[in-house]
């Protein structure tokens, strides 16, 4: 049992931890079925696009970061 009162306890382990290689790998799947999804969109979905544009260029900048070094 720990001694530090509940409130200072952690309740991260390591296994809830994902790696830069992993965290990198989840974020190309994602961007992949970003770009599937636009494909499909017709011309009527503009808000959709707009939002999905939105996405995978926050997601791309993500795996921008994770991916230097």
């Amino acid at each position: 049992m720990s001694r530090r009162p509940e409130s200072e306890r952690s309740d991260w382990t390591d296994l809830d931890l994902l790696t830069r290689d992993e965290a990198y790998g989840r974020l190309q799947e994602e961007i992949g079925l970003t770009v599937r999804r636009l494909a499909e969109l017709g011309a009527d979905d503009e808000a959709e696009r707009a939002l999905l544009d939105t996405r995978l260029r926050a997601l791309r900048e993500a795996a921008e970061d994770l991916n230097v070094g």
